[in-house]
């Protein structure tokens, strides 16, 4: 038994002179551990560059149906989901104020009427006490030429004849003046019609009644503004989707490319959609700029339906048959300490390039193991990108060569504890 002990002693002391032998010589004779490198190939093949993007689905056309003037909502015709013609019947206020406006202003143009009627006497009147005035005028005046009566006389005529002609006038602009009464009272009788008409809400539009804000017996105030009552979409075979772009990516957008988006509702269906519009005004939330793009869509099944959150995918660059380079490969930088990091940093190349457009002009560098197993650089001019790989345009790369990704890190490696019996 102690012979056995003795063995197995001397044995662990073996192993761990070995150890401390291979440390040792690992240490101070055998120097650094070259790094081992995960590698990619390089392939041929299509790449498209797209721009990620949310946003919301709405209708092309929706318009709010608002109410012009105050009162209570006495019926509603229609509910959600309706469909209606232009000028239908969908809402009635409450109309005995209205009506009874108009009554008043009928009877307000029939008082002016009257009154024009009454000037219209008075004018024939003053006609016939003008026209009196003259022939006595001209009487006096043919008896003072003879000397039959004195010149005073004739003056007194004079006057009178004077006063007819300035009542003539007076009457005749009360006549003018009653006139354009009775235009007011016929423009305001229009009004109050208008408003008994308003109390009648009809579709603008042929579509279908997506939002109904109001019920039966509820006091709509249109003191300040119109109240929304409904929300018509035209068509819900046309959709749009207004998404938020980031103002790095919206320079690569264009009216008329294509578009594909998903919605929650359908995970597993993508719709088709095309740009149709980038609009110019920024959007600044928390610092952050971005920018409006549509996006259109057909819904000719009308599984979308407004509000639906669409996650959007825009295609701005497709090309086919071209070689490409994992972007890993272009972040890729070789370790290197002291004076060798410096001048790699002083003399880095940019990684890659964002170009997502077609032209894609842009730079990059890649590492590939050379004879000796240790990194060489090369130059590449970069063209497109997908998220994952980069078209390569130019630069001393073949189909299937590989590049360095990334450094083997030791946990990568999958190792097995020694057995010990």
């Amino acid at each position: 038994m102690n012979s056995r002990r003795r063995k197995l002693l001397i044995l662990a002391a073996s192993a761990l002179l070995a150890g401390a032998g291979y440390a040792g010589y690992r240490l101070f004779l055998a120097g650094p551990i070259a790094p081992e490198f995960k590698l990619a190939a390089t392939e041929r093949g299509p790449i498209t560059a797209t721009v990620a993007a949310t946003g919301t689905l709405n209708p092309v056309t929706a318009v709010q149906v608002s109410s012009q003037i105050s009162g209570q909502i006495q019926k509603i015709y229609v509910d959600f989901n309706s469909i209606v013609k232009a000028g239908e019947l969908i809402a009635q206020i409450s109309p005995e104020t209205y009506q009874h406006r108009v009554r008043q202003a009928e009877a307000d143009l029939e008082a002016a009427r009257a009154t024009v009627a009454v000037q219209q006497a008075e004018i024939y009147r003053a006609k016939v006490n003008l026209a009196d005035a003259e022939r006595d005028y001209a009487r006096k005046q043919s008896l003072v030429a003879r000397n039959f009566i004195s010149p005073a006389e004739l003056d007194k005529v004079l006057t009178t004849l004077e006063a007819a002609r300035a009542q003539m006038r007076v009457v005749e602009a009360q006549a003018s003046n009653s006139a354009a009464l009775v235009k007011q009272r016929e423009a305001q009788l229009g009004q109050a019609r208008v408003d008994l008409g308003r109390t009648e809400i009809r579709a603008p539009v042929d579509g279908i009644v997506i939002k109904r804000s109001v019920e039966p017996g509820q006091t709509v105030a249109a003191s300040l503004q119109a109240p929304e009552m409904f929300v018509i979409a035209k068509s819900l075979a046309d959709m749009q989707v207004e998404t938020s772009v980031d103002e790095a990516d919206v320079g690569r957008l264009q009216p008329g490319q294509e578009a594909n988006f998903t919605v929650d509702a359908f995970p597993g269906k993508r719709f088709k959609g095309e740009v149709t519009q980038v609009r110019k005004a920024a959007l600044v939330v928390s610092n952050v700029v971005t920018y409006t793009a549509v996006v259109s869509a057909a819904n000719p099944d009308q599984l979308l339906l407004p509000g639906m959150t669409a996650n959007v995918r825009v295609i701005t660059a497709q090309k086919d048959n071209v070689l490409n380079v994992p972007n890993a490969a272009l972040r890729f930088r070789p370790p290197a300490t002291g004076n060798e990091e410096k001048s790699a940093l002083a003399g880095r190349q940019p990684g890659m390039n964002k170009g997502g457009g077609k032209s894609g002009a842009g730079s990059g560098k890649v590492w590939t193991l050379g004879a000796d197993g240790t990194p060489s650089a090369v130059e590449l001019k970069t063209g497109i990108n997908d998220g994952n790989q980069t078209e390569v345009l130019e630069g001393a790369l073949q189909e299937g060569q590989q590049v360095i990704v990334g450094v083997v890190t030791a946990a990568d490696k999958k190792t097995t504890p020694p057995r010990m019996f």
